[in-house]
Protein backbone atom coordinates (compact mmCIF):
# COMPACT_ATOMS: atom_id res chain seq x y z
CA UNK A 1 0.00 0.00 0.00
CA UNK A 2 2.81 2.37 0.94
CA UNK A 3 4.51 1.62 -2.38
CA UNK A 4 1.32 2.59 -4.25
CA UNK A 5 1.05 5.85 -2.32
CA UNK A 6 4.71 6.59 -2.96
CA UNK A 7 4.28 5.89 -6.68
CA UNK A 8 1.30 8.23 -7.06
CA UNK A 9 3.03 10.81 -4.92
CA UNK A 10 5.98 10.71 -7.30
CA UNK A 11 3.68 11.16 -10.31
CA UNK A 12 2.03 14.15 -8.63
CA UNK A 13 5.44 15.68 -7.86
CA UNK A 14 6.57 15.28 -11.48
CA UNK A 15 3.31 16.78 -12.77
CA UNK A 16 3.59 19.79 -10.47
CA UNK A 17 7.26 20.28 -11.39
CA UNK A 18 6.53 20.18 -15.12
CA UNK A 19 3.65 22.63 -14.80
CA UNK A 20 5.76 24.95 -12.66
CA UNK A 21 8.38 25.11 -15.39
CA UNK A 22 5.90 26.57 -17.91
CA UNK A 23 4.23 29.90 -17.14
CA UNK A 24 0.94 31.00 -18.67
CA UNK A 25 1.16 34.51 -20.11
CA UNK A 26 -2.23 36.19 -19.69
CA UNK A 27 -1.19 39.74 -20.52
CA UNK A 28 1.36 40.86 -23.10
CA UNK A 29 2.13 42.73 -26.31
CA UNK A 30 4.11 40.87 -28.94
CA UNK A 31 5.66 42.43 -32.05
CA UNK A 32 6.64 40.42 -35.12
CA UNK A 33 8.49 41.49 -38.25
CA UNK A 34 7.35 39.89 -41.50
CA UNK A 35 9.78 39.06 -44.29
CA UNK A 36 9.29 37.34 -47.62
CA UNK A 37 11.45 36.16 -50.50
CA UNK A 38 9.02 37.67 -53.03
CA UNK A 39 9.75 41.24 -54.14
CA UNK A 40 6.13 41.73 -55.23
CA UNK A 41 4.40 40.34 -52.15
CA UNK A 42 1.96 42.63 -50.31
CA UNK A 43 3.43 41.25 -47.08
CA UNK A 44 6.90 42.68 -47.76
CA UNK A 45 7.86 45.12 -45.00
CA UNK A 46 4.75 44.27 -42.97
CA UNK A 47 4.44 44.00 -39.21
CA UNK A 48 2.23 42.01 -36.87
CA UNK A 49 1.32 42.93 -33.31
CA UNK A 50 -0.52 40.62 -30.89
CA UNK A 51 -2.19 41.89 -27.72
CA UNK A 52 -3.36 39.39 -25.10
CA UNK A 53 -5.39 40.23 -22.01
CA UNK A 54 -6.97 37.27 -20.23
CA UNK A 55 -9.46 35.74 -22.67
CA UNK A 56 -9.19 38.57 -25.20
CA UNK A 57 -6.80 38.82 -28.13
CA UNK A 58 -6.22 41.46 -30.77
CA UNK A 59 -3.97 40.94 -33.80
CA UNK A 60 -2.92 43.87 -36.01
CA UNK A 61 -1.27 43.22 -39.38
CA UNK A 62 -0.03 46.37 -41.10
CA UNK A 63 1.34 46.53 -44.63
CA UNK A 64 1.65 49.01 -47.47
CA UNK A 65 -1.29 47.34 -49.27
CA UNK A 66 -3.76 46.73 -46.43
CA UNK A 67 -4.39 46.80 -42.69
CA UNK A 68 -6.18 44.01 -40.84
CA UNK A 69 -7.27 43.72 -37.22
CA UNK A 70 -8.70 40.54 -35.70
CA UNK A 71 -10.44 40.45 -32.33
CA UNK A 72 -10.92 37.04 -30.68
CA UNK A 73 -12.80 36.27 -27.47
CA UNK A 74 -11.89 32.91 -25.96
CA UNK A 75 -14.90 32.92 -23.62
CA UNK A 76 -17.44 33.05 -26.46
CA UNK A 77 -15.27 31.72 -29.28
CA UNK A 78 -16.44 34.63 -31.46
CA UNK A 79 -14.20 36.78 -33.66
CA UNK A 80 -14.39 40.06 -35.54
CA UNK A 81 -12.13 40.85 -38.51
CA UNK A 82 -11.60 44.44 -39.72
CA UNK A 83 -9.95 45.10 -43.09
CA UNK A 84 -8.85 48.39 -44.61
CA UNK A 85 -7.87 48.37 -48.27
CA UNK A 86 -7.51 51.90 -49.59
CA UNK A 87 -10.71 53.73 -48.67
CA UNK A 88 -12.66 50.49 -48.20
CA UNK A 89 -13.29 49.51 -44.59
CA UNK A 90 -14.92 46.10 -44.08
CA UNK A 91 -16.04 44.24 -40.96
CA UNK A 92 -16.70 40.50 -40.74
CA UNK A 93 -18.25 38.91 -37.65
CA UNK A 94 -17.64 35.22 -37.01
CA UNK A 95 -19.45 32.99 -34.52
CA UNK A 96 -17.56 30.24 -32.71
CA UNK A 97 -18.77 27.73 -35.31
CA UNK A 98 -17.76 30.00 -38.19
CA UNK A 99 -14.33 30.61 -36.64
CA UNK A 100 -13.73 26.86 -36.38
CA UNK A 101 -14.97 26.36 -39.96
CA UNK A 102 -12.68 29.14 -41.21
CA UNK A 103 -9.74 27.33 -39.65
CA UNK A 104 -10.98 23.84 -40.48
CA UNK A 105 -7.82 22.79 -42.33
CA UNK A 106 -5.88 23.12 -39.07
CA UNK A 107 -8.25 20.90 -37.08
CA UNK A 108 -6.34 17.82 -35.94
CA UNK A 109 -3.15 19.12 -37.56
CA UNK A 110 -0.07 17.10 -36.67
CA UNK A 111 2.69 18.77 -34.64
CA UNK A 112 6.10 17.10 -34.89
CA UNK A 113 8.87 18.25 -32.55
CA UNK A 114 12.06 18.29 -34.60
CA UNK A 115 14.53 18.70 -31.76
CA UNK A 116 16.52 21.74 -32.92
CA UNK A 117 16.66 24.68 -30.50
CA UNK A 118 17.55 28.38 -30.65
CA UNK A 119 17.32 31.40 -28.34
CA UNK A 120 14.78 34.08 -29.27
CA UNK A 121 14.48 37.17 -27.06
CA UNK A 122 16.11 35.27 -24.22
CA UNK A 123 13.76 32.26 -24.44
CA UNK A 124 14.95 28.79 -25.38
CA UNK A 125 12.78 27.70 -28.30
CA UNK A 126 12.20 24.28 -29.81
CA UNK A 127 11.58 23.66 -33.48
CA UNK A 128 8.43 21.93 -34.72
CA UNK A 129 6.67 21.33 -38.01
CA UNK A 130 2.90 21.59 -38.39
CA UNK A 131 1.12 19.70 -41.15
CA UNK A 132 -2.49 20.56 -41.95
CA UNK A 133 -5.18 18.36 -43.47
CA UNK A 134 -4.55 19.84 -46.93
CA UNK A 135 -0.88 18.72 -46.62
CA UNK A 136 0.35 22.32 -46.29
CA UNK A 137 3.01 22.76 -43.64
CA UNK A 138 4.89 25.36 -41.67
CA UNK A 139 7.95 25.48 -39.46
CA UNK A 140 7.75 27.07 -36.01
CA UNK A 141 10.01 27.84 -33.07
CA UNK A 142 8.17 27.97 -29.74
CA UNK A 143 9.29 28.98 -26.27
CA UNK A 144 8.93 26.08 -23.84
CA UNK A 145 8.89 28.25 -20.70
CA UNK A 146 5.75 30.24 -21.57
CA UNK A 147 2.35 29.56 -23.12
CA UNK A 148 -0.35 32.11 -24.07
CA UNK A 149 -3.60 32.17 -22.08
CA UNK A 150 -5.45 32.04 -25.41
CA UNK A 151 -4.26 29.64 -28.12
CA UNK A 152 -7.25 29.34 -30.45
CA UNK A 153 -6.79 32.87 -31.89
CA UNK A 154 -4.09 31.36 -34.10
CA UNK A 155 -5.74 28.03 -34.73
CA UNK A 156 -2.72 26.51 -36.42
CA UNK A 157 -0.78 26.86 -33.16
CA UNK A 158 -3.40 25.65 -30.69
CA UNK A 159 -1.70 22.27 -30.20
CA UNK A 160 1.85 23.64 -29.97
CA UNK A 161 3.06 23.14 -26.35
CA UNK A 162 4.42 26.67 -25.90
CA UNK A 163 4.46 30.26 -27.19
CA UNK A 164 5.31 30.50 -30.91
CA UNK A 165 7.94 33.21 -31.36
CA UNK A 166 8.90 32.51 -34.96
CA UNK A 167 7.26 30.71 -37.87
CA UNK A 168 7.60 30.33 -41.59
CA UNK A 169 4.84 29.59 -44.10
CA UNK A 170 5.17 28.50 -47.71
CA UNK A 171 2.26 29.75 -49.83
CA UNK A 172 2.12 29.38 -53.60
CA UNK A 173 5.85 28.81 -53.67
CA UNK A 174 6.58 31.95 -51.62
CA UNK A 175 8.11 31.96 -48.15
CA UNK A 176 6.66 34.28 -45.51
CA UNK A 177 8.53 34.45 -42.22
CA UNK A 178 7.27 35.92 -38.94
CA UNK A 179 9.95 36.72 -36.37
CA UNK A 180 9.23 38.11 -32.93
CA UNK A 181 11.09 41.39 -32.48
CA UNK A 182 9.79 42.36 -29.03
CA UNK A 183 7.71 40.99 -26.18
CA UNK A 184 6.29 43.25 -23.46
CA UNK A 185 4.69 41.61 -20.41
CA UNK A 186 3.22 44.88 -19.08
CA UNK A 187 -0.59 45.22 -18.64
CA UNK A 188 -2.56 45.93 -21.82
CA UNK A 189 -5.27 48.61 -21.86
CA UNK A 190 -8.81 47.20 -22.08
CA UNK A 191 -9.58 49.82 -24.75
CA UNK A 192 -7.40 47.84 -27.18
CA UNK A 193 -10.21 45.30 -27.40
CA UNK A 194 -13.05 47.75 -28.13
CA UNK A 195 -14.55 46.79 -31.49
CA UNK A 196 -15.65 49.82 -33.58
CA UNK A 197 -19.40 50.26 -33.83
CA UNK A 198 -19.37 52.41 -36.98
CA UNK A 199 -17.25 53.33 -39.99
CA UNK A 200 -17.09 49.79 -41.39
CA UNK A 201 -19.28 48.03 -43.96
CA UNK A 202 -20.55 44.76 -42.50
CA UNK A 203 -19.76 41.81 -44.76
CA UNK A 204 -21.03 38.32 -43.90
Amino acid sequence: MNKVITFFGLLLFISIKLNAQQRTVAECTVNYTISTDSANSSMKGSTKTVYIKGNDVRIDVTSTAFNQTTFYDKASGNAVVLREIGSNKIMTKLSKTQWIEKNNKFENATVDIVGDTKIILGYECKKATIKAKDNSSMTVFYATAIVPSVKEFEYQFKDVPGFVLEYEIVEAGKNIKYTKSKINLSPVSSSKFDVPTSGYRLLN
